[in-house]
């Protein structure tokens, strides 16, 4: 998995928003503080407006804000929907399997399936609001690694 200029940015987009709830944020001000050109970063907040995670207003005092509520935007989610499949090799995909020549006796294979479900379940188990307050989930101690 490799997360695109466009996951990230909009990621930064929506803590930039989530810092701001309820207030309409000019294009202009996430485009300084997320450090995105206006012209890239009005694509990304029309994809994650189409796919329902802010909204957008009009106008001289317009702008965009968050559509639902930090703890409700899960990390996972938003990588899916912007960049695909979070697994490292197609033959581990659950959503774009794609087999490989080498798929009987692959001992890579268990490998790519570890990284997969760990970066998964980091991502499924993180929300905006986690990383607003800075409470992300620990592999560590949900799997007893000191």
């Amino acid at each position: 998995m490799k997360v695109s200029t466009r996951g990230e940015y909009a990621l930064r987009a929506l803590i930039i928003l989530g810092q701001r709830p309820n207030t309409v944020v000019p294009i202009a001000e996430i485009a300084e503080k997320t450090l995105v050109p206006v012209n890239y970063l009005e694509q990304i907040l029309l994809q994650l407006k189409n796919l329902g995670y802010v909204k957008s207003k009009r106008g001289i005092r317009g702008g965009y804000t968050l559509r639902k509520s930090p703890e409700l935007i899960v990390i996972g989610e938003v990588i899916r929907q912007l960049e695909g499949p979070l697994a490292p090799m197609g033959c581990v995909s659950i959503t774009a399997y794609d087999p490989c020549s080498l798929e009987e006796g692959c001992l890579l294979k268990p490998l790519w399936t570890l990284i997969r479900d760990t970066v998964a379940y980091l991502l499924d188990h993180s929300t905006l609001e986690d990383l607003l307050s800075g409470r992300l989930p620990s592999i560590k101690e949900d799997a007893g690694i000191k």
